[in-house]
């Protein structure tokens, strides 16, 4: 614990020389197992991306359509009190 503390309060020389060590012995062993984990990671972010957009894609065009729909309306209304305010 006193390690983690070391580091939260900015620590060191030794204690920042024992994680760059560290760094230095345990990422060229565990690169093997962690590439195929983030590409993984990376292909299913790509996937759900693709996917929400296909999904969300065609919300544009309905959102568009309700808003010119609901301008018509608003047109006509306008017009009809128009018309009964002139007779």
């Amino acid at each position: 614990m006193a390690l983690f503390d070391d580091v939260l309060t900015g620590g060191n020389w030794v204690t920042g020389l024992a994680i760059g060590l560290g760094a230095v012995v345990v990422l060229p062993l565990a690169a093997p197992i962690l590439r195929p984990l983030a590409k993984t990671a990376i292909k299913g972010g790509i996937l759900a991306y693709r996917g929400a957009a296909g999904m969300f894609g065609g919300l544009g065009d309905l959102v568009a359509e309700a808003v010119a729909e609901g301008g018509e309306e608003v047109v006509e209304e306008a017009l009809e009190v128009a018309v009964e305010a002139v007779v």
